[in-house]
């Protein structure tokens, strides 16, 4: 799920203030602590095959983020696809891989423990 800012419900509008808010954005029921992720991508980053040999050959931690700059295309394990750019909030439900389409800056907060977990099988098929 993707959402620009523009189409986030305006809750209230003052002087000084605007508060948008998206309902039903995700659910992070059960995941116990989560992790505040700050990633700087190139490119023609593709994570596919980084995630080899995780359950489906993909990413199974579930996402909230926020785009600052860039765009990228998530692909879910049915082969659907999503674009997200600059502006825009995302969740990224678990099943997903990412490729990178223009120079990107997203935060993400993630359930710590499953994400870290990814993160160390990356970090390991790095390493050969």
């Amino acid at each position: 799920m993707r959402i620009a800012k523009d189409d986030v419900d305006v809750k209230m509008s003052i002087p000084g203030a605007v508060i948008r808010q998206r309902l039903d954005f995700g659910d992070a029921t059960g995941l116990g602590r989560i992790s505040g992720e700050y990633f700087t991508l190139s490119a023609g980053v593709d994570t596919t095959p980084l995630f080899q040999g995780l359950q489906g050959n993909a990413c199974q931690c579930p996402h909230w983020g926020f785009v600052l700059r860039g765009q990228l295309t998530t692909t879910d394990q049915q082969g659907g696809q999503e674009t997200v750019k600059a502006n825009d909030l995302f969740y990224w439900p678990p099943g997903h891989n990412v490729r990178v389409d223009s120079d990107a800056e997203i935060v993400m907060f993630s359930p710590q423990h499953e994400h870290s977990q990814v993160i160390d099988h990356m970090i390991a098929k790095t390493r050969g």
